[in-house]
């Protein structure tokens, strides 16, 4: 098993936490005591990924009851789904998931097993694929098109399956194909120049915003590239190693990209712009984005605690970006609401597609919401590994 065990998380946490309980629990505690629908839906289960750091952290089997009670809720007895559309193929419905392997893994029922063969059988059997062998982002709705957003939706999932399921002597062109989603992702949308990547691609090159010759969209999203590096860092968790070359590759792309995060980092506030690419961080309508800047924030830690780094002295620079940004959230997106102790999320902008043009307008003028999922998930796995971080560091 891949995810961190309770006994390797506490010995990091004893005496690391300043506050009066760890953000990873107390953030964590809050969300649930707010409220949290039992949905399989992407954004409640980005949220259950932090739940899973809170609990390989605190050992709290309170933390384990809750995700079971809401998978339970949206899965039948036999681990069928109670809600499933068959017409509606999107990479955002495998992402639940990770959630439901994750309990496997701690509680092994044949309906947890059930449900992630589902969706695996969903996802390599029954999604389109543009020629190229890529998942299309949706069917029907965005025909031949790639999104950053489908690697952390499906990515982690189908790795921790194969690592779980698959005969390891079975499984080479299982892991092929897995590497063949982020092996198109870059060649289409990665730039060469700043090194990071654009929100998606067309390959038919037919979509508004796809550009003539690459079929890339036109920014880069703050958003859209948290997911991917996110997705490359949990890829890694369950890549082989047998499978050198290829895990490898994974690697560099990983790398590639944080560096180029790192270089695209606000000297002024530590955080990351809601639009990336030149000429649109400081201008007006932009700002500091918090689900990203937690998307980031957490790669960077977990490539210090994996060994994801050329050498000592960049990690030093991975942990010092990554300080710099969480003490931004701390001070700035993080908020005590007055109620019973518990926390709020702040800047965090709403869900963001390719429907429309794909320009700065567009993304600018996206709402900012409270205590959104998407933003609360990755502050909380920020916040566990910063306080293993400090953990092993005092």
């Amino acid at each position: 098993m891949m995810w961190l065990t309770t006994a390797a998380w506490l010995p990091m946490l004893l005496g690391s936490a300043n506050a009066a309980q760890p953000y990873s629990s107390w953030m964590t505690d809050s969300m649930i005591a707010h409220g949290v629908s039992a949905t399989r839906w992407y954004t409640e289960a980005t949220f259950y990924r932090g739940v899973e750091a809170a609990h390989n952290i605190s050992g709290l089997r309170t933390y384990q009851a809750f995700l079971a009670s809401q998978i339970d809720s949206i899965l039948a007895p036999n681990g069928s789904f109670r809600s499933w559309d068959f017409q509606d193929h999107q990479l955002d419905n495998i992402r639940i998931g990770s959630a439901i392997l994750y309990l496997y893994t701690l509680d092994p029922q044949p309906k947890y097993r059930a449900a992630a063969d589902f969706l695996y059988d969903q996802l390599v059997h029954h999604q389109k694929r543009t020629p190229s062998g890529g998942f299309w982002h949706k069917d029907p709705k965005y025909p031949n098109q790639m999104w950053l957003d489908g690697l952390f939706m499906a990515g982690p999932f189908s790795a921790a399956y194969v690592a779980l399921f698959f005969p390891p002597d079975n499984a080479t062109a299982a892991w092929d194909d897995i590497v063949l989603q982020f092996d198109l992702t870059e060649k289409h949308c990665r730039d060469s120049k700043t090194g990071m990547l654009r929100h998606g691609y067309d390959e038919s090159l037919k979509a508004v915003w796809a550009d003539k010759a690459t079929g890339a969209s036109p920014h880069v999203w703050i958003r859209a590239q948290g997911w991917y590096l996110m997705a490359l860092a949990d890829v890694l968790d369950w890549f082989p190693r047998e499978y050198a070359a290829a895990r490898g590759k994974l690697l560099g792309y990983f790398l590639d990209l944080a560096r180029a995060v790192m270089a695209a980092q606000d000297a002024k506030t530590g955080g990351w712009w809601l639009v990336m690419d030149a000429p649109y961080p400081g201008q007006k309508g932009n700002y500091i984005e918090s689900s990203g800047t937690a998307m980031y924030t957490y790669s960077l830690l977990k490539a210090v605690r994996m060994g994801y780094y050329a050498d000592a002295a960049e990690r030093d620079v991975f942990a010092t970006a990554a300080q710099r940004a969480y003490g931004l959230m701390v001070d700035r997106f993080v908020a005590t609401n007055g109620t019973k102790g518990t926390l709020n999320w702040e800047g965090t902008v709403r869900v963001g597609s390719l429907d429309a043009a794909g320009d700065f307008k567009y993304y600018t003028g996206i709402p900012v919401v409270e205590n959104s999922l998407i933003g609360v998930g990755p502050f909380i796995l920020a916040s566990a590994e910063m306080e293993a971080y400090k953990a092993r560091n005092t």
